[in-house]
């Protein structure tokens, strides 16, 4: 029998199958996790929940035995709740984070990770204050028990995010504390200067400064830069800067035997490389090569 392992990918959502499919796709690469956008990220469009097939894909979850707590929702990206020097961008991001909160739980999805957004030169400070205070319009509005997972970011452009020390001030700042937690994401925090390549030291600091019993969801991802280099740039797991053994250590790391950890390492060929990186993740042993037969 398989090592229980909580993990799985990011996967997609597409016509005519939509939800059934995302979640066949899932269960395809032996995830007992999984990550989706509800629509497009680039944009607000979204199609209506009832021609999604949600109910045929939560149906089949059932069937397999899996536990809707372990799937994740990905708010999109083009939002940004941390700057008020556009307010017309401010109301965008408060209506559709307010509609995919309602949307995730739909789903049957326990929580959606939010990138934190950018301070266009206001400053960290401001921009904290900023999201703070639009968490708080947004989670009193919505009317779910949708938790938000606010992801530790690279440091790119005017990000804020990027240290445990704003991320923790986010988490005490807001009123609506108890619906917040936290995604970290491997090759994030390796580009923004942390030490990933020790996964003890790297959870450590977590715990000291946010808390591991805030920790709700692990992007793993290997990284195609250099520690510290603020970039953003995601690798498949082995062929990165960080390298297999650390994040074949974090994956399996007992301190997060309950928390999911979701793969967005590139596609490869076009095709999606999970079943192979879920597969040495949950033996521990990486496979030289593994990319080969991708790329022929």
């Amino acid at each position: 029998m398989a090592k229980d392992l909580l993990i799985g990918s990011h996967v997609g959502m597409n016509a005519p199958d939509y939800y059934l499919g995302s979640v066949k796709e899932a269960l395809s690469y032996g995830s007992t996790a999984f990550m989706f956008y509800t629509g497009a990220p680039q944009n607000s469009y979204r199609k209506p929940l009832n021609e999604l097939k949600i109910e045929e894909g939560r149906a089949l979850l059932k069937e397999q035995g899996f536990d809707e707590n372990h799937i994740v929702v990905h708010a999109p990206y083009i939002i940004n709740p941390a700057s008020k020097n556009r307010p017309d961008l401010l109301e965008l991001t408060n209506k559709t984070l307010i509609n995919e909160l309602r949307r995730t739980a739909a789903f049957g999805a326990k929580m959606i990770v939010l990138h934190p957004g950018n301070h266009l030169g206001l400053g960290a400070e401001e921009a904290i204050k900023t999201l703070a205070e639009n968490l708080d319009i947004v989670l009193s509005q919505d009317g779910t028990d949708v938790k938000i997972a606010i992801e530790t970011m690279a440091g790119k452009g005017s990000e804020i995010g990027t240290c445990f020390e704003d991320v923790k001030t986010i988490l005490d700042t807001c009123k609506h504390t108890d619906r917040l937690g936290v995604c970290l994401d491997t090759c994030h925090v390796h580009d923004a200067g942390y030490n990933v390549n020790n996964p003890d030291e790297l959870l450590a600091e977590f715990d000291q400064i946010i808390g591991l019993n805030r920790l709700l969801v692990v992007h793993l991802n290997d990284s195609k830069n250099i520690r510290g280099a603020h970039k953003d740039r995601h690798e498949n797991i082995g062929y990165g800067e960080i390298g297999f053994e650390a994040l074949c250590k974090m994956a399996n790391h007992p301190l997060l035997r309950n928390i999911p950890k979701i793969l967005e390492t590139p596609y490869i060929n076009e095709k999606a490389p999970y079943s192979d990186e879920i597969r040495m993740l949950r033996d521990e042993k990486f496979i030289e090569g593994w990319k080969d037969k991708y790329l022929a």
